[in-house]
């Protein structure tokens, strides 16, 4: 089973609904995390768009990249452009993308909607190239 890292700036917004379609989506098939450049919380909007859809990441909790090692890692996903900001090591995983996705944070509630939908096409195509 591969073992994917959703990273991105705070670990709050994107990498959380990576993380949430990944575990359900992919359930069985990829093992999945996710964490930021620096640990924050997980953002109550992102809780409230991906329960719309019936997935729920309350219990996700926010975490530092500094906490894990990148070689225990296949798959490397940066979701805001923070690629050039990682260690040289989680670049260098056999698998790295730069999603580059907008910040739904302090946005209006639809921009978390549009970009949790990005996010979903992008996991399924993920899981798919990975299994």
């Amino acid at each position: 089973m591969k073992k994917v890292m959703f990273a991105c700036k705070k670990n709050s917004c994107r990498s959380q609904m990576a993380e949430g379609f990944a575990k359900a989506l992919g359930r069985g098939q990829i093992a999945v995390t996710s964490s930021g450049l620096e640990a924050s919380r997980v953002h109550p909007t992102a809780v409230e768009v991906m329960q719309e859809i019936g997935i729920d990441i309350s219990d996700q909790q926010s975490k530092a990249i500094s906490e894990f090692q990148a070689e225990d890692y296949d798959a490397v996903i940066s979701l805001c452009g923070c690629g050039v900001n990682l260690p040289e090591a989680w670049v260098l995983r056999e698998v790295f993308e730069d999603w580059q996705l907008d910040d739904p944070d302090g946005q209006p509630l639809e921009t978390f909607q549009r970009v949790r939908d990005e996010i979903k096409v992008r996991v399924e195509q993920l899981i798919t190239q990975l299994s």
